[in-house]
């Protein structure tokens, strides 16, 4: 996730950006979406794309991922009805984890209007101690790779 002192993540340095419409539920009472909405949107482009790259239902493999982490630095508000898109890139695949960076830009903009990150760790189905990536999920991530 870029810092205050770097330069902010253009679209075209995300391989894979997808849409992500907002809904009328997403505003707040300030008349904005809210932070919690950003999240949703992140887990929902990562497991999206997980699920259309690897060719399969990935809650059906002996491996799960779950979140261990996530963060966002919030630049401009949006609200419904804006059209959004996540892009989503990999900054590290390991054994057993995988850390996302995301964006996420309003219509056509370059400019993203959020920035995030999200770790899953993959985790025995059964026992929920941690194991290695599956291999359908390493071959869907390594084209995200920065």
């Amino acid at each position: 996730m870029a810092t205050a002192d770097e330069p902010l993540p253009q679209r075209s340095a995300f391989p894979v950006v997808r849409p992500q419409p907002t809904r009328w539920q997403d505003n707040d009472h300030y008349g904005h979406v809210n932070n919690v909405a950003y999240y949703a949107f992140f887990d929902t482009a990562v497991n999206g794309y997980l699920m259309e790259a690897a060719g399969t239902d990935i809650r059906e493999l002996p491996a799960i991922g779950v979140v261990v982490e996530t963060g966002c630095r919030f630049l401009r508000p949006v609200a419904f009805p804006d059209h959004l898109w996540i892009g989503l890139g990999v900054e590290r695949l390991g054994r057993s984890s995988i850390t996302y960076r995301l964006a996420v830009f309003r219509g056509d903009d370059d400019e993203p209007v959020a920035v995030g990150r999200f770790v899953h760790v993959y985790v025995d189905r059964g026992s929920r101690r941690p194991t290695a990536v599956p291999e359908v999920i390493r071959a869907a991530v390594q084209p995200l790779l920065a």
